[in-house]
């Protein structure tokens, strides 16, 4: 047999592995939309489960068989919106002008301090707007009072018609069918599980060396006479997970509002319930249970996925945990 030998596997796409300055992730770029809607949405992820769909792709072995997918359930209460920006653009880069907060909201003041006066906002002096909006965790199926806060774009033709939008939804719910329809590919933005230390073996899946080697079995090989100045290709120990992620083209199953007919038995492990709308992914989602995931319109959406959602047929409610 020959010797394997496997210096590295993580890839250096993904470099400097450090993590991530929150727990949910910063998007900067967003599909344009003309349509007067937000540009994304967000859920807490509940833990995943398995169902029977009736297989619509049009090329597909399976078309119009019953076919088994593994899914990711994600808790989606409504948002609301804390404020409206209103960027200018200049030589350095984007800046925000001015900014219209909501009203006093007692949930949103236990994550940031509200200003005591409203300022207005000349119309003239900006080029683009969006919102921020703020999550209602209390809603869900877990014990969480502070919400999150994160930025978010919105549709329109031009800068007017989206202050105009952002106005009419100042201090309002939005939910997810506001945003989404069924059978759409998203976007996911999320930060990975958090795995503390680890070695050079796990973190990049490098062989083991021989039985009887010297200085360490799982550290890595001699690299050359630089050994006091390792080069930063060779794969360390350091901390793992907790990365920002980005998981393309998810199709959307079902958006719904029935958590009955999710639900599982004895509940989702680590989350329990859901008591809200709810969303069906195929496949999984970086991130553990309870963390923020991050949706917005596909960039470039797969050709090959329908933009019809297929008709399900089973949803699995057994416990994972037997």
């Amino acid at each position: 047999m020959p010797t394997v030998r496997r210096p590295r596997k993580g890839s250096l796409a993904y470099w400097p592995r450090k993590h991530a300055k929150r727990p949910y992730s910063r998007i900067k770029h967003y599909v344009q939309l003309t349509e007067q809607k937000l540009a994304g949405f967000a859920g807490y992820k509940a833990g995943m489960t398995h169902i029977i769909i009736a297989d619509n792709r049009q090329h597909s072995l399976t078309k119009g068989k019953s076919v088994t997918l593994p899914v990711t359930i994600l808790e989606c209460p409504p948002l609301k919106v804390a404020s409206i920006r209103l960027y200018k653009s200049t030589d350095y880069g984007r800046k925000v002008a001015s900014e219209i907060f909501t009203s006093k909201d007692k949930n949103l003041a236990r994550k940031i301090m509200l200003p005591k006066k409203e300022k207005s906002a000349e119309e003239k002096e900006f080029d683009d707007v969006r919102i921020n909006v703020y999550t209602q965790p209390q809603l869900a199926g877990m014990h969480k009072k502070k919400p999150e806060i994160f930025e978010l774009a919105i549709g329109g033709k031009d800068a007017a018609e989206k202050l105009a939008f952002a106005k009419s939804i100042l201090d309002k719910e939005i939910s997810i069918k506001e945003v989404f329809k069924e059978g759409q590919q998203l976007d996911i933005f999320a930060v990975t599980k958090a795995k503390g230390t680890q070695g050079p073996v796990k973190r990049f899946g490098i062989s083991l060396k021989k039985a009887k080697s010297e200085k360490g079995r799982r550290a890595p090989g001699n690299v050359g006479p630089w050994m006091g100045n390792r080069s930063w290709t060779v794969a360390h120990a350091g901390r793992m997970g907790f990365h920002n992620r980005l998981d393309k083209n998810k199709w959307l199953l079902r958006i719904g509002e029935k958590p009955e007919e999710i639900n599982v038995k004895g509940g989702f492990v680590n989350y329990g319930n859901i008591k809200n709308q709810y969303v069906i992914l195929k496949g999984s989602i970086p991130g553990p249970a309870k963390r923020l995931i991050r949706m917005v319109n596909a960039f470039h959406p797969n050709h090959r996925i329908p933009a019809q959602a297929p008709s399900i047929e089973y949803i699995s409610q057994h416990s994972p945990q037997g």
